[in-house]
């Protein structure tokens, strides 16, 4: 499809500044979008940014997604994430690139261009582990990421498990389910007291680490004369 028509039909379309074949757009106050297409024309990479846009930002984004044509294609992962980005004082290090299966930008406007483009954000690379299907995509780009918020700190990949004997808590089933930080360190913080209960918890590389309190604290079975602090749960999930 020609996909430059396909945006200029879209209205109020104005060229990128500096980048090539891109362009941006606002369908109100509060958003502006922002798009690129492939040297070849037959794919293209798009950013959303809502309340606060930072074009140079935007413009490092769509050059990074476009030079490792990124998520291009009816067989990428629903999820791509290429490390190696950064951008004036933004401590993203890494872009990714979500399907239009996951993303939906143009579904109930133009299918057909919502075919031929990657939704493409600055991340952090401790947010992806690589391997998320798409159910996991979905579920992280829409509901716990908000990649559309530039200004917004890291949302670290973390899937935990859990019982709480005291308060009666837990979670359903032997696998780990996606969580946010806030619910883990409360967790963490609720387990003194409570013998016979455990906190469960994996970060992007794999890693996992299993917490209890019986008089004393253990993490994977070593004796900790202190609780897990937010400092060692954040390197424990490697965010900076």
């Amino acid at each position: 499809m020609d996909i430059e028509q396909a945006v200029a039909e879209l209205g109020n379309v104005e060229e990128v500044s500096g980048l090539p074949l891109a362009w941006r757009w606002s369908p109100m106050w509060r958003f502006v979008f922002s798009l690129a297409v492939d040297v070849d024309g037959r794919w293209a990479y798009q950013m959303n940014s809502i309340d606060v846009h930072d074009e140079g930002l935007a413009r490092a984004v769509l050059t990074f997604a476009r030079q490792h044509r990124l998520g291009r294609g009816s067989e990428a992962r629903p999820l791509t994430v290429v490390p190696g980005f950064s951008y004036g004082t933004y401590r993203f290090d890494a872009v990714a690139a979500a399907s239009p299966a996951v993303h939906g930008y143009h579904l109930g406007r133009n299918e057909a261009l919502n075919e031929v483009v990657s939704a493409v954000f600055p991340v952090y690379q401790c947010e992806f582990r690589g391997d998320e299907n798409l159910e996991e995509a979905v579920l992280r780009v829409k509901s716990m990421l908000r990649p559309t918020v530039i200004t917004r700190q890291p949302v670290p990949y973390l899937r935990m498990r859990y019982e709480n004997t005291r308060t009666g808590g837990g979670s359903v089933g032997p696998s780990r389910g996606f969580t946010t930080l806030d619910v883990l360190e409360r967790e963490l913080r609720l387990l003194e007291g409570a013998p016979g209960s455990f906190v469960e918890f994996e970060n992007s590389r794999g890693d996992v680490w299993h917490v209890e309190w019986n008089g004393s604290w253990l993490v994977n079975g070593t004796p900790q004369e202190a609780p897990p602090s937010e400092d060692w749960t954040a390197s424990a999930l490697g965010c900076p």
